[in-house]
């Protein structure tokens, strides 16, 4: 997977979190892809064109690899699912895919949720893009992460356009609602930043988070 463009792969035992119809999946393997710190440092106070392409382009390489990865296991006997780095499901509420990725994630020990609800790695800091490839296939697995190591730090929280940042520290098993108003960044950027690209995503509480700052 990091020959495909992987920057970080782990791997988690989920069959406590999986919904009933996926548990013959048990396992998770997690694909991590570093986007460009040169595009997330352009951001200042809102998307940029730049950033909007890249974020896409992240996906596209994040799908193509966990496609791989399910037709490689699918050879090798197993079964295995791929899910999409950034698709909502209606039929599962707001602003929720088939599986959460940084579940999956924290669950392998890659990382913990910030306060700016986003996965937060000791190397990357926020800037990473995620993927999941539910399997069959028995893994050694990680060891999980499930408490926040943001202490006191609030800087995505007051540098939040939307507002939608509530500044709570995360545990495992905490819900999204609690950390992050996903409807009100949702939102704000349709209201202000449609014109740059439909879903656009504005990186703010990315690019100022200090773990993705490199000294």
């Amino acid at each position: 997977m990091k020959e495909w463009g992987a920057s970080i792969v782990g791997f988690s035992d989920l069959i406590d979190v999986l919904p009933d119809d996926l548990k013959d999946l048990r396992y998770g393997i997690t694909v991590a892809v570093k986007l460009s710190d040169r595009i997330i440092n352009e951001i200042n106070d809102r998307p940029t064109y730049t950033y909007f392409h890249h974020y896409r382009s992240v996906n596209t390489l994040i799908d193509q690899i966990t496609l791989k990865t399910v037709l490689m296991l699918e050879e090798w006997g197993y079964n295995a699912l791929a899910v999409p780095a950034s698709q909502s499901i209606k039929e599962l509420g707001e602003y929720k895919g088939l599986f959460q990725h940084k579940t999956a994630a924290t669950k392998a020990g890659l990382g913990w949720i910030g306060k700016n609800g986003l996965l937060v790695t000791e190397k990357y800091g926020p800037r990473v893009r995620l993927g999941t490839v539910l399997t069959d296939f028995e893994l050694d697995t990680g060891k999980p992460i499930e408490t926040s190591k943001c202490g006191n730090c609030t800087l995505c929280v007051k540098s939040c356009p939307a507002m939608a940042l509530h500044g709570k520290l995360w545990e495992a098993g905490i819900e999204r609602k609690e950390i992050v108003d996903a409807q009100a960044c949702s939102e704000y950027m349709n209201k202000n930043f449609k014109h740059i690209g439909r879903g656009s995503v504005c990186g703010i509480c990315i690019k100022v988070c200090p773990y993705g700052i490199k000294n």
